[in-house]
Parts: structure tokens; C-alpha cells; sequence
């Protein structure tokens, strides 16, 4: 059985546009997803990245083109200026990592946080907005305060696997082969690896 160690950030608006693909990808081949939260800007401090407020302007003006183009594209709600952006996405990270250990649609998790923040206007760092996210997608809310030190020592684990794996951004999937996919446009590249025929 196929495995994919999925490195994402709830602050990452290409996690966002990747929505649930990797998701149906996984399920048409029957492989197992580890989802694995990340510090966006750590990882980038890690491996040679650089935030995106830090780029030069012509970095900054593709990135905010291309933004809006693949949004576009999907057909999915986007705002590229949200109001809460950059947050602290340690918060949700956590509460996701304490509704994986009880199981349930991490899919719709992960796109949940994702969503609020970069079509919904909302602060995913806020308790009620991490709470609503949770109850959005069938999970119990009080995991927003549940097992918070099991949650950061997780987090701070992803962000060394990311590292070893050779992850550089979000989101990046590697399966147990080893390969990697770097973004939400490689997701039909996964697909055919798992295929066998990339």
C-alpha cells in the first residue's frame, strides 16, 4: 500500500488552492496520508526560503499574479490581501494534530483552516475560529485546548521530518519511495507516480 507524508501550513494559500485533490489522488490509489503541520516560515529559514515580505518586488508581483490566476483557475474563493495574514499558525496546527489522534475528515480539516483564512476573513489563530473550523468538519471542539504541549513537540517533530525528507515549502508531499512534489500544481504528477507511469 502506497504511502504520502503530507507537509502543509494552515497559513499557506497554496495549501488552500490544493483543496482535497492530493485527497482523491491517495483514495484512487489506496494510500495512506500522514499529515504532518508545519512552521511555514521556519521551514523556509531551513532550507534556503525566504518570506514572502521579504522577497524582491518582481517575486512579489508573480507570486501575487499567480495567486489569483490559479484561484481562478480552480474556480475557488480567494482573497489575496486577507485580513488575517500573516497569523500565528501554531494554534490551529495544534488542534489539527490533537483531531488526528482521534481520527475523522482531515481533509476537510486542513481545507477548512485554509479557507477561513483566505476566503473567509477570518484569524485562525482565534479559539472560535478554531473551534468553528473543528465543528465544520465533524470534529469535537473542545480539541482546540486538548493535549496543546503533545501538539507543539508534534509540530516542531514535522517541521525536522520535513527537513530530513528534503520538504521546502508547503504544500509538498513525499511518498515512501522518496519522491517529492513540490505545490498544489503537482498534485496530477503524484497521481501518476502512483500510477506508475511518471
Amino acid at each position: 500500500m502506497p504511502h504520502i507524508d503530507y507537509y502543509f501550513s494552515t497559513i499557506s494559500p497554496y495549501t488552500y488552492l490544493a483543496g482535497t485533490r492530493m485527497e482523491a489522488v491517495a483514495a484512487k490509489h489506496g494510500a495512506t496520508i500522514a499529515y504532518k503541520p508545519l512552521d511555514i516560515m521556519a521551514l523556509f529559514a531551513r532550507t534556503g526560503g525566504t518570506p514572502p515580505k521579504d522577497r524582491h518586488a518582481s517575486r512579489q508581483e508573480y507570486r501575487a499574479q499567480e495567486l489569483v490566476r490559479q484561484a481562478t483557475k480552480l474556480g475557488m474563493a480567494f482573497n489575496l490581501k486577507p485580513a488575517h495574514w500573516p497569523t500565528n499558525a501554531a494554534p490551529s496546527a495544534y488542534a489539527f494534530i490533537a483531531a488526528s489522534k482521534v481520527g475523522g475528515d482531515l481533509a476537510e480539516l486542513a481545507h477548512g483552516f485554509t479557507r477561513a483564512c483566505w476566503a473567509e476573513e477570518k484569524d485562525i489563530a482565534q479559539d472560535d475560529v478554531i473551534r468553528s473550523c473543528l465543528t465544520a468538519a465533524g470534529f469535537d471542539p473542545a480539541l482546540a485546548d486538548s493535549g496543546m504541549l503533545a501538539g507543539a513537540e508534534q509540530y516542531m517533530r514535522n517541521l525536522e521530518d520535513a527537513v530530513n525528507a528534503g520538504a521546502f515549502g508547503a504544500p509538498f508531499y513525499v511518498t515512501d519511495g522518496g519522491a517529492r512534489f513540490w505545490g498544489q500544481d503537482r498534485v496530477e504528477d503524484l497521481d501518476l507516480h502512483l500510477s506508475g507511469t511518471l
